[in-house]
């Protein structure tokens, strides 16, 4: 009976999930933050002590284990997973089975793993997936593993600071084991430097400078300015909220993947309000109408089917948006493909409202339908502890998917990528210590790193568990009023004149009743104190 309640209250979590999927965004279940140098958790035994603590757990019984990631099989996973369960086998008898949600099916398939009651043992898990990782946890579906830390995984807790396991905690216990991956997600304009040399625009650092960037573009008429999808309604939806005064984007209440609350600043985290009731947001609605009619991005916008960063990679657009995370990653794409050097204006920099990731941003957890969680655990301490299983779970099998040149990993000369390609989106099993930097990154994602963390704000809203209960219907209503008329504003698409368009927006959100979630957003905020607070 009580696993019959449990997954009906995650199939009504699983309908609003998936009701609110539309313009599911690139930034969800991006890689968490620890702050380099923190002191560790001292209480939990370390070294011989802990290994001694572990050898004394029963592992006769050999146990196979189910791990659910996202994404497909490489051509060579199983030959990477051969050698992970060889080390398994002999250090806690266990092996694990990887099953894959393709991306494209990660906003229906992720949430009915939970609903189902399938019996798995792993997964990744954040606060912005589509089945938040607080759902995971007040829904009862991912274990408490709070008193399992000491006996199963006793060096997990000494490597992992307080402060990180603070962010994973749910009404106090602790339900996931977070990253330990120091990493900075803001979005960002990307454009081509010797673009930018040939138009003449020494820096793009503002929205002025960005609309002197897509002018010349344009004039120089052989690439489309901005050339997307609909998805670009909320990069640009970002581009208004990180670039206006103290404003914080992404406060609890509404989906990151449509166009969410905000709050007035980061210590005034509980003055949440949506920013279409404002006379910023209408002006920016002006100014998309002016960028679209302009020809910034092409007509066919809406239904258009290939992504703005396809397009870029593919010399058919000028620039596109991102997060930085994304941008310095495919610095070895946009070298093979293009040739050239790019550059990133960080939206949020210049008002100083970088968030830090924190690690609950990308977390592991335990399904409640596991038979072996001890070992599942124990299984996730390996992976994150052992510099052997982390160079296996994060780069493959070295000498066929990686070497390691000057401190870089680099594929191998005779890599065939017919046979040799493979690897697993663990981003919740990441760890500074053991972290080598692919020669396809851009070198500046690490100085940014290192910038960012010394001026970095924190997120405000880690930590909190927003309750859908009480204001599911309406939550419904407004993600359908978000992904038609929200989206066309932000596109300039709007039959309408943008101000009135903007006016029928503010009324379709107020009947689909956004003042009352904004209300029980701020009621279950009084009782919210922030991590670290």
């Amino acid at each position: 009976m009580k696993n019959a309640k449990r997954r009906l209250a995650l199939g009504l979590a699983l309908m609003l999930c998936i009701g609110s999927l539309a313009g599911c965004g690139k930034n969800a279940g991006e890689a968490g933050n620890t702050s380099k140098g923190e002191t560790k958790n001292e209480d939990a035994k370390s070294g011989s002590a802990a290994d001694e603590k572990v050898s004394e757990v029963d592992t006769s019984e050999e146990v196979k284990l189910i791990y659910y990631l996202w994404g497909g099989e490489g051509v060579a996973n199983q030959d990477i997973l051969a050698e992970i369960n060889k080390k398994l086998k002999a250090d806690i008898n266990a092996t694990i089975e990887v099953k894959y949600i393709d991306w494209g099916d990660i906003g229906t398939k992720y949430p009915l793993l939970f609903a189902s009651g399938e019996e798995f043992d792993m997964s990744h898990a954040s606060p912005n997936a589509v089945m938040p990782y607080g759902t995971i946890a007040t829904q009862g579906a991912a274990v408490d593993i709070t008193d399992m830390l000491d006996t199963y995984a006793p060096t997990l807790k000494a490597e992992i600071p307080e402060s990180v396991w603070a962010s994973a905690k749910v009404n106090g216990r602790i339900y996931g084991v977070p990253t330990l991956y120091s990493e900075f997600t803001p979005s960002g304009f990307v454009t081509r430097r010797d673009l930018a040399q040939k138009y003449g625009v020494a820096e793009v650092n503002s929205i002025e400078t960005m609309e002197a960037y897509l002018d010349a573009a344009l004039a120089a008429g052989d690439m489309v300015p901005m050339n997307g999808t609909s998805a670009m309604a909320m990069d640009l939806y970002r581009l208004l909220i990180d670039t206006t005064g103290s404003w914080i984007s992404e406060a609890p209440g509404i989906s990151t993947s449509e166009m969410f609350l905000a709050a007035s600043s980061a210590e005034n985290y509980a003055d949440v309000f949506h920013p279409a009731f404002t006379d910023e947001f209408e002006a920016f609605a002006v100014k998309m109408r002016e960028w679209a009619d302009k020809g910034y991005w092409t007509k066919d916008v809406l239904s258009s089917q290939q992504s703005a960063k396809d397009n870029f990679l593919n010399g058919l657009s000028a620039s596109y948006i991102t997060h930085m995370a994304d941008w310095s990653g495919t610095y070895g794409s946009i070298n093979d493909k293009l040739g050239v050097e790019t550059d990133f204006w960080c939206f949020a920099e210049g008002n100083g409202k970088i968030k830090r990731k924190m690690g609950v941003e990308n977390t592991t957890v335990i399904s409640t339908t596991s038979k072996h969680p001890e070992r599942a655990l124990m299984a996730i301490e390996k992976f994150m502890t052992d510099e052997s299983y982390y160079r296996l779970i994060q780069y493959g099998i070295e000498g066929r998917q990686y070497e390691i040149v000057d401190g870089l990993a680099k594929q191998p000369a005779g890599y065939d990528p017919e046979k040799d390609a493979g690897g697993f989106a663990v981003w919740s099993l990441r760890n500074d210590r053991f972290n080598i930097p692919y020669a396809t990154e851009d070198p500046r994602r690490y100085e940014l790193n290192e910038k960012w963390n010394k001026v970095a704000i924190d997120n405000p809203y880690v930590g909190f568990i927003f309750d859908t209960s009480n204001v599911t219907t309406e939550i419904a209503a407004i993600s359908n009023v978000n992904a038609q008329l929200g989206t066309q504003i932000m596109l300039g698409k709007t039959t309408q004149d943008p101000v009135e368009a903007v006016a029928e927006y503010r009324k379709q959100l107020e009947q689909a009743g956004i003042n009352t979630v904004i209300e029980e957003v701020k009621s279950q905020l009084a009782d919210f104190t922030p991590v670290g607070k």
